[in-house]
């Protein structure tokens, strides 16, 4: 029996993208929480690893230069309050990055321990076990100063955001955020796999940052459409943007918005916003076109919904992917096939629908760069989905104010922009990896930046 609207497509199989494609309880265990936090006394066994090193490499390798040692310390002598303090007055956002960052290439790939057994402390679980028991038991964290008759507007609720304005608030400024989406939590509410950070998390932790005072937060107020840089600049002490990106590179091929042809960051958006995850359509046979974190958790949830066949396919060698090897295996544990040196060069369709993806093999030049070598396949399809980056998107609302460099925002050490009264910080001034922990880092520097402005 085939489904209404099903067409033809390679070798007579049928375009086929459907919602409960599963079992209801199937839902329930592929998408509960891939990393379950840690008891007391799990907690005590792995803190007790810790070599609690002098001028530790894992601090070191901590973007927002988490005093790790310190904190696993307090852990191991129960504690654990006082560990959280040590995280979040360095990471205000540290319950989520303790889900979301990529800490076996950073903190953790650092860690003394590798080189003993080639197994480094659990510092991401660690970080977890602290800041989840202080946010059971705490409203927020941290003690605001008097109010200064300051205000700051931050464009953008996501980490960067977020961040800056709990900086700002802790020194006495009054800070609105304005959010162009209906939530606030930029990717962590919209952007992440949605097996990541379960339970509501990015909304608790909006709320949790947010408690500390002095912080507003208007939801649909886009900049462009509803704000202007010129009028914010006007009638605020100061601007933070820390929108992040909105736009998605195209494939540049024919057809490309045809059906069956999505924006991975836009469909995993869905599925996070979905009550229901048995109520999001996907492919039997999936092709996500990319080698970042964002066609990586596009393929896995693909194949958690019920997809059959999940195929990553990226135009350079897999040491080349931006995922890290961890969230490579990680898809490959799920079925997913990563396939590399390959680049789509022709979509087909069959009334309409996307059915199949033709791809050109590659190879690189000398400089590294990617060039066909005339060789096709043919991969059927019935969803293809772009996962090659995004972009600021319309660029309108910066003209004759901010300038941009290479597409983003261009700020300088600091991270002011070359607008005065303007600073900038996270994904959309290029500075650095796309990363939580980053954006976080650099919303509290730009932070401390507006506020030796704003204190004269």
């Amino acid at each position: 029996m085939t489904m209404a609207g099903e067409a033809e497509g390679a070798g007579g199989i049928r375009a086929d993208i459907a919602c409960g494609r599963l079992p209801l309880d199937a839902y329930l265990d592929n998408f509960s929480d891939i990393h379950p936090a840690l008891g007391r006394h799990e907690a005590k066994i792995e803190s007790d690893r810790c070599y609690f090193c002098y001028d530790a490499p894992c601090v070191k390798a901590c973007p927002t230069a988490i005093d790790i040692p310190l904190f696993i310390r307090k852990i191991s002598t129960g504690n654990v309050d006082g560990a959280a303090a040590t995280i979040f007055a360095a990471n205000i956002l540290g319950g989520m990055c303790a889900r979301v960052c990529p800490t076996e290439t950073l903190c953790e790939e650092a860690c003394v321990r590798n080189t003993a057994e080639d197994k480094p402390v659990t510092i991401g679980l660690l970080q977890r076990h602290a800041t989840d028991a202080y946010m059971a038991a705490h409203a927020t964290f941290g003690q605001r100063k008097a109010p200064t008759g300051r205000r700051v507007a931050v464009v953008g609720a996501g980490p960067a955001g977020l961040a800056c304005a709990h900086a700002l608030a802790l020194e006495g400024h009054d800070v609105t955020i304005f959010e162009a989406r209906p939530k606030p939590g930029g990717l962590n509410e919209y952007g992440i796999a949605a097996y990541k950070a379960v339970g509501g998390f990015a909304q608790h932790e909006v709320d949790f940052v947010t408690a500390i005072g002095g912080i507003t937060i208007e939801t649909g107020k886009a900049l462009g459409r509803d704000l202007s840089l010129a009028g914010l600049a006007a009638d605020f002490d100061a601007v933070f943007l820390g929108m992040g990106l909105s736009g998605v590179n195209a494939l540049g091929l024919a057809g490309e918005a045809g059906e069956g042809v999505v924006d991975a960051v836009d469909w995993i958006a869905v599925l996070r916003q979905a009550e229901d995850r048995a109520s999001v359509p996907v492919g039997r046979r999936v092709v996500v076109v990319g080698g970042g974190m964002t066609a990586i958790d596009a393929a896995v949830q693909a194949k958690k919904l019920g997809a059959e066949e999940v195929t990553i396919v990226y135009r350079r060698g897999e040491e080349a992917m931006n995922a890290s090897p961890y969230e490579r295996d990680l898809a490959r544990k799920a079925g997913v096939l990563i396939r590399t040196f390959l680049r789509p060069v022709s979509l087909g369709f069959v009334d309409g629908h996307v059915d199949h993806v033709v791809v050109e093999r590659t190879r690189l030049d000398v400089a590294g760069r990617p060039l066909g070598t005339g060789e096709t396949l043919t991969l059927p399809a019935d969803q293809v989905m772009k996962a090659i980056g995004q972009t600021i998107g319309d660029k309108a609302p910066f003209a004759g104010g901010v300038a941009l460099e290479a597409g983003r925002v261009r700020v300088d050490a600091a991270f002011r922009t070359s607008m005065p009264k303007v600073w900038a910080g996270g994904d959309c001034t290029g500075v650095g990896e796309d990363l939580t922990v980053v954006a976080v880092a650099q919303g509290k520097a730009a932070a401390a930046s507006i506020h030796a402005a704003l204190a004269g």
